[in-house]
């Protein structure tokens, strides 16, 4: 299949998987080009499409007040396949979509397997892509193989950027003892699939805090090789060790802050907390909320096990950390993602600096999409910049400053504002009625992009 009706994709993540469904789903013949299993990744522990090798959660499903909410609704409007299967695969996580992982890239894998325009070849691409693939998205994610890396920093003359990003363990819940830890979700809050007490808690006084903290400061380390020690952490998901350099307080103002929690056998909020939230659909596995850690295995075991509630954790998964690659977007792809120096290839994914599951995905919708109407003759109109899917896209193809370009989350500073916003700042809207008509108006706007006939007519 290298004739101009096919598309190629190269990577099967969430971004891969998304493009190519969308793709598929709008009447074009795909490869799903997929190196697992024939070369395996350092994250990796499966074959299937679209394994999540980090948190188990798409974070917030609130899609008034979130930005990520937002663009899971988006996402859902456009026919997503990965928000479809995540819907389908949910387990409890207060306000937020978490997936029993399994479940989830298991369904991904089997849709797309049964899609008749669909075929997924088990392959590496070791160099660019053949001059033959008349129509390509390079979508694999932060684990490029060696080769394809190589070959993208040759093609495009610039360097790719290139950040850790680390895994948090995961926890056997019948391990954990509830007679110190307690279930809650903050501010009682609930959410998909859950009932407002959605996470584990397990409670640290301060000098349980002030021990833990010691301990991970003094806890042995992965040791980086020479070509990884000037690589940039992504803030958004930085260790909990590195957290602990920047100051005592630092963990207990993050991912270990209290607030919204109230201890059932003191009545009091405690002095820091650790969350635990469910990993899979049985309940039987749980994973520590922001505790990605670059600590070596055995030092895992012995500090974490200095939390109340874990003292005789078993641990189905340690935590890891991994280089992650991305491209310098803003200088190397025009507003459609395509290379400029070779316009037949797209990318799509973490690969292009967005951060997150289903910043990755969207990337990927709106690529598949693009790539499908191209190849049919079709005007290939991208979403308003107003939309999640339009903010995120025009960040990384030309928002961003190229120069300090680093990996971005969706979120609402992305949206362009209201034309009040140049006028007296009692007259702003602020907080979250701000927030609300940006959500309003992003999912008003989607609308007239997947329906124009529909909004011209009215």
């Amino acid at each position: 299949m290298s004739d101009k009706r096919v598309l190629h994709i190269v990577g099967g993540g969430l971004a891969g998987s998304e493009a190519a469904w969308q793709a598929a789903e709008a009447g074009v013949d795909v490869v799903l080009h997929e190196m697992r299993p024939v070369r395996r990744t350092e994250a990796h522990q499966t074959d299937r499409l679209a394994e999540l090798v980090c948190s188990n959660s798409f974070r917030s499903d609130d899609a008034q007040n979130n930005a990520v909410g937002l663009l899971h609704e988006e996402m859902r409007r456009c026919g997503s396949l990965i928000l479809a299967c995540g819907d389908a695969a949910k387990v409890p996580a207060g306000g937020a979509l978490a997936v029993d992982r399994e479940q989830f890239s298991g369904a991904v894998t089997e849709r797309l397997a049964a899609h008749p325009r669909v075929t997924v070849v088990r392959e590496e691409l070791d160099g660019w892509p053949p001059a033959d693939w008349q129509s390509v998205i390079i979508a694999t994610g932060p684990l490029t193989a060696p080769g394809l890396a190589e070959a993208i920093r040759a093609r495009t003359g610039a360097e790719a950027l290139a950040f850790f990003d680390a895994i948090a363990p995961i926890v056997h819940a019948d391990s954990i003892d509830m007679g110190k830890a307690w279930k809650q979700s903050r501010y009682d809050k609930g959410g998909p699939g859950g009932d407002g007490a959605d996470y584990i808690n397990c409670p640290l006084d301060q000098a349980q805090y002030e021990a833990f903290v010691d301990a991970l400061l003094a806890g042995e380390k992965t040791a980086f090789k020479d070509w990884e020690r000037d690589t940039p952490y992504f803030e958004g998901c930085l260790p909990i060790e590195v957290m602990a350099e920047r100051g005592r307080d630092t963990l207990r103002f993050g991912p270990m802050k209290p607030v919204g929690l109230t201890d059932p056998r003191t009545g009091r909020r405690p002095y820091a907390v650790v969350q635990l939230r469910q990993d899979n659909a049985l309940g039987t596995l749980y994973n520590m909320v922001g505790f990605q850690t670059k600590l070596k295995h055995g030092e895992q075991v012995r500090i974490f096990r200095m939390i109340p509630g874990l003292e005789q954790a078993e641990f189905a998964r340690l935590g890891g950390i991994h280089r992650n690659t991305f491209i310098n977007s803003p200088l190397l792809l025009d507003p459609l993602c395509r290379l400029k120096a070779d316009p037949r290839v797209r990318f799509a994914g973490q690969i292009t600096g967005v951060e997150g599951y289903v910043e990755s995905a969207a990337i990927g919708l709106l690529c598949g999409r693009f790539a499908a109407a191209e190849m049919k003759g079709e005007a290939v109109v991208p979403p308003p910049r107003t939309t999640a899917l339009g903010a995120l896209l025009a960040h990384i193809t030309g928002g961003a400053d190229a120069e300090t370009f680093q990996p971005m989350n969706v979120n609402f500073g992305l949206f362009p504002g209201f034309p009040g916003d140049d006028g007296p700042k009692k007259d702003r809207l602020r907080g979250r009625e701000r927030k609300h008509a940006l959500s309003a108006r992003a999912l008003a706007d989607l609308d007239g992009w997947l329906h124009p006939k529909a909004q011209a007519a009215e």
